[in-house]
């Protein structure tokens, strides 16, 4: 029965999710790397994100194909697999990595490994490979591109605002991430939102918050420099705004500020946009960086607002090392206190689109603050929370 087969798939999904998926992952990798050497040198040493993104992926998965659902797993690999280009995957690679993830759940399910599974793990094996290997040789757009470091500012203690000049122009819509590839961590990709609409002339910037153990963000925030050379590859995410569409409620954490900034840069050049409210916070006021930059859109854009939030009403002793963000006299007072009690203060919003970025628990306690007072939970957009 193979696919069709419901019960033996979800023999399969059981292993994934029970207690010993952790150490299951990590056997399936040993082998992969035991059976084809070639593979090792596309991941970095640390593989702890890797493990936990691939598990969470097969997880959900198997869940898809045990309800019979094939519409979003095809979509999803077919995506993955374009997105995979970037580290020179080979169809002998994807192969090799069906054979030892077999090898691997034959091994953990002992018993009750039967025919039956085999054939059901057969064919979902094949149908990922399948799709994610046809859906790479398909795609015309290059693997990655190529950009140049050519400012960067340290606007606050840990936020960096970097600017780069890219080879060729990269297509990409407002509000979309972008998987990024720095010299300082080889062969470590991370997800970075531009700050910026799509340049025909290939410049983009990024704003990035330096994370307490975060390898990456920090050595963007510390060690990046003009001159370094960035890849960038393949964007994703569906968040957008709809100029034809209700008004906007935008609510931005620190430098979760970087994809609504670039929605609100691609309304102005509309003729007809809707009303936009953007709440932007952070811990001190010292921390909201790119006020001055609003300020100037909504000096000559009336169908913005602006309210500034911050957690705390005055600056720690480090900010006289930085701009000062503080507002002209009279213009966007600013709020005190945390950002999902400021929002939701103003009301239910529920006639509005609305869209959310930042750290997750700040997202979540939004929304759930939001859907509370009356918000449709499907008029809420944010990025998935990784």
């Amino acid at each position: 029965m193979g696919l069709e087969d419901c019960e033996s798939l979800q023999v399969v999904r059981s292993a994934l999710d029970g207690p010993g998926s952790d150490d299951l992952v990590g056997r399936f990798y040993a082998t992969w790397f035991q059976r084809d050497a070639s593979v090792r040198e596309l991941f970095p040493a640390d593989l702890t994100c890797q493990r936990a993104a691939f598990a969470e992926a097969m997880r959900w998965l198997f869940g898809e194909f045990v309800a019979q659902r094939s519409a979003e797993p095809v979509a999803f690999l077919a995506q993955l697999g374009r997105d995979h280009r970037k580290y020179g995957v080979t169809d002998s690679q994807y192969a090799s990595l069906c054979q030892s993830f077999f090898l691997t759940l034959r091994t953990e399910l002992g018993d009750r490994f039967t025919a039956a599974v085999d054939d059901a793990l057969t064919d979902a094996l094949t149908l990922i490979a399948g799709a994610m290997s046809g859906a790479a040789a398909a795609d015309p757009k290059p693997a990655w591109w190529e950009a140049t470091v050519v400012e960067h500012l340290r606007i606050s203690r840990d936020i960096a605002v970097v600017r780069l000049q890219i080879d060729e122009p990269m297509p990409y819509r407002p509000g979309q991430y972008i998987s990024v590839q720095v010299p300082q961590c080889p062969r470590v990709w991370r997800y970075l939102s531009p700050a910026m609409p799509s340049d025909p002339q290939g410049c983009i910037e990024f704003h990035v918050r330096a994370v307490a153990g975060g390898t990456f963000s920090t050595a963007v925030v510390d060690h990046t420099a003009p001159g370094d050379r960035w890849r960038l590859s393949s964007p994703h995410g569906s968040m957008q705004v709809d100029p034809e569409g209700p008004d906007v409620l935008m609510v931005a954490g620190s430098t979760g500020l970087a994809p609504l900034r670039a929605m609100i840069l691609d309304l102005m050049r509309l003729e007809e946009k809707p009303r936009v409210h953007l709440f932007f916070g952070g811990r001190h006021p010292c921390e909201l960086y790119d006020l001055p930059t609003l300020w100037q859109i909504a000096n000559c854009s009336p169908w913005l607002s602006v309210t500034p939030v911050s957690e705390l009403p005055v600056d720690p002793w480090w900010a006289d090392d930085y701009p000062d963000p503080e507002p002209p006299r009279g213009l966007h007072v600013r709020e005190i206190g945390r950002l999902p009690e400021v929002v939701s203060g103003y009301g239910g919003w529920g006639d509005r689109q609305i869209l959310i970025c930042g750290r997750p628990e700040m997202v979540m306690a939004t929304r759930a603050a939001l859907v509370a007072n009356g918000a449709p939970a499907e008029q809420i957009q944010h990025d998935p929370l990784h």
